[in-house]
């Protein structure tokens, strides 16, 4: 594949989100799941606490702005968006994937958000499966040093590797070479799926690996098996993909099933969450914090303004969330009940 096809693919892969409908025919699972309202929460809902630590850093808010983008003009334009509004309120923001980057240099400043974003707690990003095609070590360290990351989130995409008539097929022998990234680098490692969850045996390889955290990204939001539809040149290729617009892992059932193998991993639940009623929902199952994708991506369209206004939303309904439920903290969210 030429360099000009990656930054292609890119470009088209913020169209088709922008202006196609690419969710998944599956849901999420969290509009089975009900908080028990409570009409007394002897709270005072000013005085909830959102923060929150994790990989040694501090958070405002349960919140990642899950990976998007990156590789274009336009991806350096959200990014930024992205990451001033993350600055400002204080919260997580995942890179899109940076092999873009790493093959071609030059592109780097569409992935560097830290003169405008010093504090927040950044992934970078790198497919899992370019182990298998290249990378090493050393690229992911590159990866990491080029946007001053404090985390490396490796994406684990078969099926949309599958379904792009360029993609990357060979997963052979990779979770090894997880680990040996695992063991390598300077910063922890977190798996994430893109949007088909994470089962149980695959949780329990990923954890023997020695990763430092889970992002599951089950299904029930943004399909790439749709966006891959969009994309496709041929016939045989569109009809292939569209046969999974119902594939994979709820993120519901992911979150449970990380939490089964590794209690005490921190999972972050993505994959369909709609509201910060949903997150406060993934944070009661035992996550650690809840991402979001595509509301963000609308908004980076616009302006930072735009993607603050939706972070504040998110964060106010999830205190709001806390506040009909009694619970004063994250702690105390995640021991309340759910009902099915």
């Amino acid at each position: 594949m030429t360099q000009g096809s990656l930054e292609q693919r890119k470009s088209d892969h913020i169209k088709i989100n922008l202006e196609q409908d690419v969710a998944s025919r599956t849901t999420a699972g969290l509009e089975k799941l009900r908080f028990v309202h409570q009409a007394l929460p002897e709270l005072d809902m000013r005085a909830i606490d959102l923060e929150m630590d994790i990989f040694g850093k501090h958070l405002n808010g349960p919140l990642l702005i899950s990976c998007m983008t990156g590789g274009t003009e336009e991806a350096r334009l959200i990014n930024r968006n992205l990451a001033i509004a993350a600055q400002a309120k204080g919260v997580a923001m995942g890179l899109g994937s940076m092999r873009a980057a790493v093959v071609r240099p030059e592109l780097a400043p569409t992935f560097q958000v830290r003169d405008v974003a010093p504090d927040i707690v950044l992934f970078a990003n790198i497919g899992a499966v370019q182990l298998n095609y290249g990378f090493s070590t050393q690229q992911c360290r590159q990866a990491i040093d080029m946007v001053q990351a404090d985390a490396l989130v490796l994406h684990l995409n078969p099926l949309q590797e599958a379904l792009q008539p360029e993609g990357d097929v060979n997963w052979s022998n990779l979770l090894r070479k997880i680990e040996t990234v695992v063991r390598a680098m300077p910063v922890p490692v977190i798996a994430k799926e893109v949007g088909w969850g994470i089962s149980q045996p695959a949780a329990r390889q990923l954890v023997e690996a020695g990763v430092s955290g889970i992002d599951v990204a089950g299904a029930g939001g943004t399909s790439w098996s749709q966006v891959e539809m969009y994309r496709a040149r041929t016939d045989i290729q569109r009809r292939v993909a569209a046969a999974f617009a119902d594939w994979g892992i709820s993120t519901v059932e992911s979150v449970r099933n990380v939490r089964t193998v590794a209690p005490y991993m921190p999972v972050i639940a993505s994959g369909g969450l709609k509201n910060g009623v949903d997150g406060a929902k993934c944070l009661a199952l035992g996550a650690a914090m809840f991402g979001m994708a595509g509301p963000f991506l609308r908004a980076a369209a616009q302006s930072d303004q735009a993607v603050y206004d939706e972070i504040e939303v998110m964060l106010r309904q999830l205190r709001v969330t806390m506040f009909c439920v009694g619970a004063a903290d994250l702690s105390e969210l995640r021991r309340v009940m759910l009902t099915e």
